[in-house]
């Protein structure tokens, strides 16, 4: 199994396309300014010494290396060790709501934040547990399937955003729909479906879907978050969310719906707001659940395989200050394409 030891460097190949941009952009204008001097064609006659491919070359072999030598920063990791491992934990797919209502700041710092902060925590209280993550909005899909792997589940947790789903709404029905597809085989294993929302169900159908879910041994609970009181919902360029009619939305956590979905899922409604009530809430629930044998394979031993990119950066840049700017004096006379 290959994974990164830091991630969070590997943000910085965004330097990759944007270097290349401008290299184009260089290289256009280098060739505005020289036509105005006179025909291409005449100026190359005059500078038969320059070349017009290893400046390219040379460029490609800088922006290869500098690609490797970002990767390298990562700290690349290999498993060579597998094990298959059997605890005793719980299946819980954590199904968290992605809509724009989710950026109200009722609560702090937003509603969408403070569910991740949420998730993160619960997290770190699992130790054989297994867990999933889903998004939705209008639609729903599966983030990150069940799996024993919490550094995954974190990272994963922290690229969640409304833009992840383009049709708006709050589709709970789907995602416990898929929630209930998305555990494994295994029996007698206690399996939790955690709906983290403002509660606004625009499709209807989740009352039904959680009944489906606790008919097929699951249970459901349901975070409400927010204000029932309502909170406008920011937008990207500083304002607030308006109507139609230029009315400023508010957004409302429906704790009536919540209820109702999580009575009929056979779990609880648990409300979060700014404090960590609602955490101790969830983390006593889940404890006293039944937990069954889980088979988990596990990748440990991980080796580092920065050396081999830093090699790779070492060999590019050697070739790089090997190749001339201009054709080398001593092979100018060989041609290997020749025109006939």
């Amino acid at each position: 199994m290959f994974r990164f030891e830091s991630p969070i460097y590997l943000y910085l190949l965004v330097l990759i396309p944007l270097l290349a941009l401008i290299r184009i952009v260089a290289v256009r204008r280098r060739r505005k300014m020289l036509r105005r001097f006179g025909d291409m064609a005449l100026l190359h006659q005059l500078m038969p010494d320059v070349s017009r491919f290893r400046p390219l070359v040379k460029f490609i072999l800088l922006l290869t290396a500098l690609a490797l030598l970002i990767i390298m920063l990562a700290r690349p990791q290999m498993g060579t060790k597998i094990s298959h491992e059997k605890r005793n934990g719980i299946e819980t797919m954590i199904a968290v709501d992605i809509s724009n209502s989710m950026r109200a700041e009722d609560v702090v710092p937003s509603r969408l934040d403070k569910s991740k902060m949420l998730v993160e925590n619960l997290v770190d209280n699992f130790t054989n547990d297994q867990l999933g993550l889903i998004v939705f909005a209008g639609n729903a899909f599966i983030q990150l399937p069940i799996t024993s792997d919490y550094v995954s589940a974190k990272m994963f947790l922290q690229n969640i955003d409304p833009s992840l789903i383009a049709t708006q709404g709050t589709n709970i029905a789907e995602a416990i729909r898929i929630a209930i597809n998305g555990f494994s085989q295994m029996d007698n294993v206690g399996r939790a479906i955690i709906v983290i929302t403002d509660g606004e169900d625009h499709e209807g159908g989740a009352v039904e879907m959680a009944r489906e879910a606790k008919r097929k041994g699951m249970r459901v609970f349901v975070l409400g978050v927010g204000s029932p009181k309502g909170s406008p919902i920011p937008t990207p360029d500083g304002g607030f969310m308006t109507d139609n009619t230029g009315q400023t939305v508010l957004s409302a956590l429906n704790e009536t719906m919540c209820k109702q979905i999580a009575e009929a899922g056979g779990g609880s409604y648990i409300h979060v707001d700014n404090t960590n009530v609602a955490q101790e809430k969830l983390n006593a629930e889940l404890a006293r659940m039944q937990k069954g044998e889980i088979q988990t394979t596990l990748y440990s031993e991980y080796d580092e395989q920065f050396q081999a990119f830093g090699i790779l950066v070492i060999l590019l840049l050697i070739l790089e200050i090997c190749i001339l700017e201009s054709k080398n004096p001593l092979l100018k006379n060989i041609k290997l394409f020749r025109k006939k």
